[in-house]
């Protein structure tokens, strides 16, 4: 049975006086925050035409017409830019048992006793949550908008199935919010967390305290090739 790995290859303790760890390369933050500006543009050209009351934000854009065009180009570089990072990361976020033991105790989590809590991997079942809502309502986004591209694919669809594909669409866009939301919470929420994907790294004692098998996998890899 293969070994479970729970650091990116990358990952590394940089310095042990104070302790620094690298979390997230560049290329990663980058990715993330390239998905994460163009999730907001598509959410604010999308409530444009949501509801006419919200027709005023088109004016960020240049007006109805230029919002109208630009909409399915930045879902477009939103789907790419997720699905390089879902290569990167998919292996770090699947589920497992103690993720459903951090689940089943999340009191302690809200109420800071977290050393009640199994030891972690990278990733909680929040972040895994969130990772893999994501996945899936990004890709039912960019298959129901192109069914409704009408200006490039007219005849791809059915009139009915059009109709089903907008719905399809503009739910699975409230969903994708929602968890954009939840993802902005808990950054927040959780202290150090913005910053490891600001700057890449976190303090030891985030580490220890919120992904303590990460950590120690990454003191073992190190002890075993000290010139990494």
């Amino acid at each position: 049975m293969a070994r479970r790995v729970y650091s990116e290859p990358g990952d590394r303790i940089v310095s042990r006086d104070p302790v620094e760890v690298k979390r997230y390369g560049g290329l990663t933050r980058l990715n993330h925050w390239v998905t994460a500006i163009t999730l907001i543009l598509l959410a604010l050209s999308g409530f444009a035409f949501f509801d006419p009351s919200l027709y005023w934000l088109s004016g960020l854009f240049g007006g109805g017409e230029t919002t109208r065009w630009l909409h399915p180009f930045i879902g477009i570089v939103l789907f790419l830019s997720f699905m390089l990072l879902f290569l990167q990361l998919w292996r770090y976020n699947i589920m497992r048992r103690e993720d459903l033991v951090w689940l089943s105790n999340f009191r302690d989590v809200v109420s800071g006793h977290e050393e009640r809590l199994p030891e972690l991997g990278k990733y909680n079942f929040g972040q895994k949550f969130v990772f893999w809502a994501m996945f899936w309502l990004i890709l039912v986004l960019i298959i129901s908008g192109v069914m409704i591209w009408y200006q490039f694919f007219p005849d791809l669809v059915s009139v009915e199935t059009r109709r089903i594909a907008l719905l399809t669409h503009s739910v699975s866009a409230v969903l994708i919010i929602l968890t954009l939301i939840l993802h902005i919470f808990a950054a927040f929420w959780t202290r150090g967390t913005l910053q490891a994907m600001v700057s890449g790294r976190v303090t030891g004692g985030w580490a220890w305290r919120h992904h303590r098998k990460w950590l120690r996998e990454l003191a073992r890899r190190q002890r075993a090739d000290p010139a990494e």
